[in-house]
């Protein structure tokens, strides 16, 4: 089943205005840096039975994982 927004809520502002910085490599590698932060809030949350936050998720990440994510992301700019 799908659920259908109700009449009186609105899509956020940012989702229907388009601004050059949505097309821009660090803006894009920002919304995949934040994928990935998200995701990594949904295991952990998973584990622990409760949502842990997105700052703990985001300090989580930062500290375990952050650099080899970089990193590998790097490999792959110069491999193209």
């Amino acid at each position: 089943m799908r659920l259908l927004p109700k009449p009186h809520m609105k899509k956020p502002a940012q989702e229907n205005t388009r601004t050059p910085f949505h097309h821009s490599s660090l803006y894009q590698e920002f919304l995949e840096e934040r994928d990935e932060i998200l995701r990594l809030k949904w295991i952990e949350s998973e584990k622990a039975g409760e949502d842990i936050g997105f700052e703990k998720a985001l300090l989580t990440w930062v500290r375990n994982h952050r650099h080899d994510w970089k990193a590998c992301r790097c490999k792959e700019e110069v491999a193209l």
